[in-house]
């Protein structure tokens, strides 16, 4: 070959390696026919669930146009965009929801949810002013919803979240929860159209479920259990003084987590703001001063015959249960909060049930001991007033 021929086929191979993709390696959004003319400026396809989004941003409007196209899992379904102020999950969303519609003979229609939680709530209002909504079903199965947002001046990139599920009884029924339903989510920045996919367990998803099994553990697991220690092993003579140490143990422990779990708590609460579970927060506030207040009430404790030491036993047993009560109510209010799985609701129900059963069988079991151990006392003191002979007439 000659030094000419080497040359062209160099040629050659630079034009292969520089060339552009072909069409079907190109992303697929471009391909994508609106109606009514609608055109975008920028589009991406999305790293979960087939979804792509298309948008048109004005930076000196802070107006985002946009399209968000996704296929429902089964006919009829509902497909949801978002944008997360707060986070870079489901709570916090202010979201546009595509759903058919039982008053228009089943045409699709756009509403507005601002998710404060785990559940998708009523529609309403969004921190984003917004006109222009609708959406269509095409040929393809995929809906298509448009819609155009007012943002923060300045706003450049943001945290989307995406979404799609069933209609059940003309209902919106909760999405599947598999890897790529947890996935989806992600930043996009609207000037440049980078995306940065999500993934099934963030780090804010994370410290949710921290703050969810420290406070499991520790107030609905460890202080029920120094109660139960406390109450009934103490019955037992034989049993002098290790109830007592267990006891302590036990709060003692379950207060350190119980206040690991608070903490982390506070900061969930620091990096979501705006969104506030007041009923949540208020209990767990609580359950920890009275929990901070029985730990001090520890080195206050009277000796067994100060005086005062029955009326710091009512103040303990009753400052106990209370905080018992209330810290098991915030659990499941926290796991509703979280939505978590049904079966680890079941896996909790199931522990207190057996700690509740274990408390009733020992309830019987030393009210049986302290009523015998009370009538032998008692005919041990009549035997000895009596110099040991029985009564005469």
């Amino acid at each position: 070959m000659t030094v000419a021929g080497h040359h062209l086929l160099v040629l050659l191979l630079l034009a292969l390696t520089l060339a552009p993709p072909p069409a079907a390696a190109q992303a697929a959004c471009k391909a994508e026919k609106f109606s009514s003319n609608r055109a975008f400026a920028t589009c991406t396809d999305l790293p979960r669930l087939g979804a792509s989004v298309h948008w048109t941003y004005d930076a000196s409007a802070s107006s985002l146009s946009v399209a968000f196209v996704a296929a429902p899992p089964s006919s009829g379904g509902w497909v949801a965009w978002a944008l997360n102020p707060t986070g870079d999950g489901m709570t916090g969303a202010q979201a546009l929801v595509a759903a058919p519609s039982s008053t228009n003979g089943g045409a699709y229609r756009v509403q507005t949810y601002n998710i404060a939680g785990y559940s998708l709530g009523s529609p309403g209002a969004i921190a984003y002013p917004t006109t222009g909504l609708a959406a269509e079903l095409g040929a393809d199965g995929k809906v298509r919803m448009f819609g155009t947002l007012t943002l923060q001046n300045g706003t450049g990139e943001v945290n989307q979240v995406w979404q799609v599920g069933p209609v059940s009884g003309g209902s919106i029924a909760p999405h599947a929860m598999g890897v790529d339903n947890k996935a989806a989510k992600g930043k996009l920045n609207l000037v440049t159209g980078a995306t940065t996919a999500g993934s099934a367990g963030g780090s804010l998803l994370r410290k949710k479920n921290t703050h969810g099994v420290l406070n499991a553990v520790s107030w609905g697991l460890l202080l029920p259990m120094g109660a139960i220690f406390a109450r009934y092993l103490k019955t037992f003579k034989s049993a002098d003084p290790a109830w007592f140490y267990l006891h302590v143990a036990c709060q003692v422990i379950g207060y350190a987590v119980g206040v690991s779990g608070w903490a982390t708590g506070i900061h969930l609460g620091n990096l979501s703001k705006g969104i506030t579970y007041s009923l949540h927060r208020n209990i767990g506030i609580s359950v920890f001063a009275l929990g901070t207040l029985q730990i001090f009430a520890l080195f206050l404790r009277p000796k067994k015959d100060h005086k005062f030491r029955f009326y710091w036993n009512v103040y303990h047993h009753s400052m106990g249960y209370t905080i018992i009560i209330l810290g098991i109510i915030n659990i499941f209010k926290g796991m509703s909060i979280l939505n978590v799985a049904q079966k680890w609701k079941t896996a909790y129900i199931i522990a207190i049930c057996i700690l509740g059963g274990i408390a009733v069988i020992l309830e019987a079991v030393t009210w049986v001991i302290v009523l015998k151990r009370r009538k032998s006392e008692n005919k041990t003191y009549n035997g000895a007033s009596n110099g040991g002979l029985p009564l005469s007439m």
